[in-house]
């Protein structure tokens, strides 16, 4: 991380610990969208939920090939085990 004058120190390692933890972030917030895309019943809301998780796969070390082909699919139970490897 850049020197950020407009930061003190003690901000700076706030931001620091937020990126150095990025990844578990990403797959705790993957987790939660399964769980909602689980429990929704309405399918515009599935379709938010599907976006989401393809936004937080971006921020993971996931293959791509296997991103999208979960996302492709719009499968639960694939996207779950994709996760689960990532945790």
């Amino acid at each position: 991380m850049a020197k950020r004058p407009d930061l003190t120190g003690h901000q700076r390692r706030i931001v620091q610990r937020y990126y150095d933890n990025l990844d578990t972030i990403s797959v705790q917030r993957l987790q939660e969208i399964v769980s909602d895309l689980a429990l929704a019943d309405d399918p515009r809301t599935a379709d938010r939920l599907w976006k989401r998780a393809e936004t937080a796969l971006a921020k993971t070390a996931a293959n791509d090939a296997e991103v999208r082909a979960a996302l492709a699919q719009r499968n639960l139970e694939s996207l779950a085990r994709l996760i689960a490897r990532l945790a």
